[in-house]
């Protein structure tokens, strides 16, 4: 296993005025990092899984060579859903991608994505992210903003338990929420 490092989130969320649900993460895995987006990784099925969810699927792979327009696909798929998107922290100590291995952790401010959308639903995308939301994040936001949070398995390729269409079945929730 990797050293641990101290990394300080390097990506902005993805949202709007119009967004409804907000889907949180923990941190970046490294790959994600060095490709510029969320759930890069071509292991990771996130992005499997979400266009899947709302009959779609994505013309880009994760591994794609273009991954700006990789990353402009999934920006425009994530706002013409009304879904945001970001992680519950803004810098941690974290060796690799193990979330087993968080430390230190500073949660990202949540205030302006909230207070500027429609969002009233959150989800998780793992129990750590869910975790952490509960341990820094939840007395601050979920009266405040009249939240309902729900955690979903991760899409991790180490979360070898669910199958892609077990969690394509999971994850069905988050659609039933974008159209309130």
């Amino acid at each position: 296993m990797p050293a641990s490092t101290l990394i300080t989130h390097p990506l902005p969320p993805v949202w709007n005025a119009q967004s409804k649900v907000l889907l949180l993460g923990t941190m970046p895995s490294p790959k994600s990092r060095e490709l510029g987006f969320f759930y890069m990784h071509p292991q990771n099925r996130f992005w499997r899984v979400l266009p899947q969810v709302f009959g779609e699927s994505l013309t880009h792979p994760n591994k794609v060579p273009d991954t700006k327009a990789a990353i402009e696909e999934r920006r425009d798929f994530l706002l013409r859903h009304n879904l945001a998107l970001w992680d519950v922290l803004a810098s941690c100590q974290i060796k690799g991608a193990a979330d087993s291995s968080i430390r230190r952790e500073i949660p990202n401010d949540f205030s302006q994505i909230l207070s500027e959308s429609k969002i009233r639903h959150v989800f998780f995308t793992g129990q750590t992210a869910a975790a952490l939301w509960k341990k820094h994040c939840a007395r601050l936001y979920e009266e405040r903003f009249n939240l309902e949070v729900h955690s979903l398995p991760s899409t991790s390729p180490a979360n070898a338990r669910f199958t892609l269409e077990n969690l394509i079945e999971e994850y069905q929730i988050v659609k039933k929420y974008t159209l309130d």
